[in-house]
């Protein structure tokens, strides 16, 4: 069978499924913008398509979005029409419709069947919307209208799909009746043999840290530190937390761009923004705790997850990261915020703690709570790691639910 990805940042979330493909077989050809020439990765030939270029014009700022991804969609259009001129033909299309990719592949190779990773949809009640005022980006409700404007790049894939795939329940119902029955819920998948507990592990990166779990350590992690994932509550609990744990070391991982939501003031980070805010209120020798570790390759991060004494992810109601379920593999005692992604994946005081996620008084008296219970602590970490073991485990559960998808949607069950 000939399977064609698109993602404009290939593998991003088929980085199991397409190795695993080709693995059994299959003939696997990505094509995407991360490459400027063509690769061979684990089996898939990664082809490279390039944006052309366009003259400035004027568009509707509710349109931007979708004139960005029509653009894409262009660009892969006219690749799929070389890879149609030079003989390929795909059995299957597996995209990530997000940056618009997907949009006219139904027009180069109608028989192909198309499986969607659908991620979200942008709903426009509360809490979808509305839930944190203080970075409401229009005052007169017009952000609702840019909303469904954004929906329009959905809408115009779903004619195209023949199947679905969603990684969270959470993530599924925000999507219209109509196209949930198409979907199925199945996650990427948490690699436990990788993220696991290790009570010998020791996170060492030369002039930042040295730390074992004989250390106090509070870590805290997103792609992009922002308030989409609590990054602005996190940090105003921190002279608190600071002053409550003078021996806890606190590793912040995460970069300066911004993924999710509104842009900070221009020229400035929210990073920035947010130290800013707090640094007065924190002495010298308390902020010398505090360890700002930017992007750290994987290994690092899974030793810092490792070491962690508790783990604080804050997120609002938006896409779950896969960062808290690789810290429940590694057995972290966990306070998160009580918000439906993560409701999904934790019970209050069974896998971890929950707690509002504006109540940043809640939130250190919940790290400094399980601090001083190390048997808490253990029955969480433990009771973390069975839920993904039993649910979210890629090799056991995760990817052979996927290329069961996969066959469905081919026809080739039984």
């Amino acid at each position: 069978m000939k399977i064609l990805f698109i993602h404009q940042n290939f593998p991003g979330q088929f980085k199991h499924l397409a190795p695993a493909l080709a693995a059994e077989g299959h003939d696997c050809v990505a094509l995407t913008l991360k490459v400027d020439k063509p690769v061979t990765w684990q089996g898939v030939r990664v082809l490279p398509y390039k944006l052309g270029q366009r003259a400035a014009q004027n568009v509707h700022p509710w349109l931007l979005d979708l004139d960005t991804k029509v653009t894409r969609a262009e660009a892969c259009y006219r690749a799929a029409v070389e890879m149609k001129a030079g003989g390929f033909e795909p059995d299957l299309i597996l995209a990530h419709p997000g940056w618009g990719e997907a949009m006219f592949l139904r027009d180069v190779w109608p028989k192909a069947k198309i499986g969607l990773y659908c991620e979200l949809y942008h709903l426009t009640g509360y809490p979808h919307t509305g839930f944190d005022p203080e970075f409401e980006r229009e005052a007169d409700g017009a952000e609702i209208l840019r909303l469904r404007m954004k929906n329009l790049n959905n809408h115009l894939h779903f004619p195209l799909m023949d199947a679905g795939l969603c990684p969270t329940e959470f993530q599924a119902g925000t999507y219209p009746q109509e196209f949930q029955s198409r979907i199925s819920v199945i996650h990427d998948g948490i690699d436990t043999r990788l993220a696991r507990p290790d009570a010998k592990a020791r996170l060492k990166i030369e002039g930042v840290c040295d730390l074992s779990r004989e250390d106090e350590v509070i870590t805290f992690v997103n792609r992009n530190l922002e308030p989409y994932r609590g990054y602005h509550i996190f940090m105003r609990a921190l002279p608190r937390l600071l002053k409550e744990r003078p021996d806890a070391t606190v590793l912040i991982v995460g970069g300066d761009e911004v993924s999710y939501g509104a842009r900070p003031p221009k020229g400035q980070t929210w990073k920035q923004n947010f130290i800013d805010e707090v640094r007065g209120q924190i002495s010298d020798e308390d902020w010398a705790r505090v360890r700002f570790l930017g992007r750290i390759p994987y290994e690092q991060f899974l030793r810092l997850l490792q070491v962690s004494r508790v783990h604080v992810y804050l997120t609002y109601p938006f896409v779950l990261s896969w960062s808290l379920l690789e810290a429940m593999a590694c057995e972290a005692a966990i306070v998160a915020s009580d918000t439906g992604p993560v409701t999904e994946v934790i019970d209050h005081d069974v896998q971890g703690r929950l707690v509002d996620f504006f109540d940043g008084d809640a939130i250190v008296a919940q790290v400094c709570e399980l601090m001083e219970d190390e048997a808490a602590r253990q029955r969480l970490g433990r009771a973390a790691r069975a839920r993904v073991q039993a649910q979210y485990d890629l090799r056991a559960v995760c990817l052979p639910q996927q290329l069961n998808w996969v066959k469905g949607l081919m026809g080739l069950t039984g």
